[in-house]
């Protein structure tokens, strides 16, 4: 029998209970599935890093922790993590990310709040560019940004993609590095932002990185609020050097009600919904890799402590 302790808040049990089991049960793994162990008697713990468990030095037989979130700057450091991290890769994740991704690019290329807003009366004959024509640039070439380079290279797009290790990509114009960054940049009219929180990304799209941006440029930020400089984004809104941004994810959450995200008129809203880990899918991940580790396999999506992610 194989003990997982299930380490994540009260709903996420009610949400996941069922789906692992018949995940566990689909591999013809024998476990033992409970949100309380002994911490001497767990073999995995499936962890939410806003979990009640923080010291992971009693867990001395698990052999890995296994995240429920694509995130973990937040159990990264923790200096009792001694055992292995798997980062959380799920296809109903990436599948969410990529709509939101090609949803909201969509929208900003085609003009859309102009016609959505604009029932008034007026015929406003504004035709937009096709797609060839509107370069996209995705920071982040992990398993979510690819993913959305790929769809949007397929809708048209001539899409850039930057990241901190070089990679290749068909399709795709892959840079690196920091002359690759403002390579990257000078060619955004669309900017998507999909890094993790790192030291290194923290505040990356600051007022300068944001000059190399074209005038009139849009931003897309479901990854990490971290990520951008408010004050500098908010300061190019204001000159129109960026027409609009559309953010996901804030340095605190939920939003406050007087932050001025909330009430600028070229700033979209939206609370953090740009993607979710699926039970169903999360579960056959999860599954997966305790069924690798039990088996002698590697096991998947391991994290990079000294990178962070």
């Amino acid at each position: 029998m194989i003990n997982v302790l299930f380490a994540a808040l009260p709903e996420r049990w009610e949400q996941y209970r069922e789906t692992l089991q018949a995940a566990f049960t689909e591999l013809d793994l024998s476990v033992d599935l409970r949100t309380e162990f002994a911490p001497q008697d767990v073999d995995y713990i499936v962890y939410a890093p806003n979990s009640p468990v923080q010291d992971f030095t009693p867990y001395t037989r698990c052999k890995a922790v296994l995240n429920l979130w694509a995130g973990v700057e937040n159990v990264v450091g923790n200096k009792t993590l001694t055992q292995p991290l798997a980062r959380m890769v799920d296809p109903g994740m990436t599948q969410g990310m990529v709509e939101y991704v090609a949803g909201h690019v969509m929208r900003h290329h085609l003009g859309m709040d102009l016609h959505i807003a604009g029932q008034d009366g007026q015929w406003r004959d504004h035709v937009p560019p096709l797609a060839q024509d509107r370069r996209v640039t995705v920071l982040g070439l992990g398993e979510l940004g690819l993913a959305c380079a790929k769809t949007l290279s397929g809708l048209g797009f001539p899409v850039t993609g930057w990241s901190r290790r070089q990679k290749t990509a068909d399709g795709i114009t892959c840079l690196a590095g920091d002359d690759g960054l403002r390579q990257a940049l000078t060619v955004a009219d669309i900017l998507v932002l999909l890094l993790p929180k790192t030291p290194a990304t923290e505040n990356l799209l600051d007022a300068n990185r944001i000059s190399w941006m074209p005038k009139g440029a849009f931003v897309v930020n479901p990854g990490r609020g971290q990520l951008i400089d408010d004050d500098a984004l908010l300061d190019s809104l204001n000159s129109e050097h960026i027409a609009h941004a559309t953010l996901d994810v804030f340095r605190v959450e939920p939003l406050p009600v007087d932050h001025p995200f909330w009430a600028h008129p070229q700033v979209t809203v939206t609370p953090h919904i740009a993607s979710e880990t699926r039970a169903r899918t999360a579960s056959q991940v999860i599954a997966d890799n305790i069924h690798r580790g039990e088996t002698g396999a590697p096991l998947l999506h391991l994290v990079d402590r000294s990178a962070g992610y």
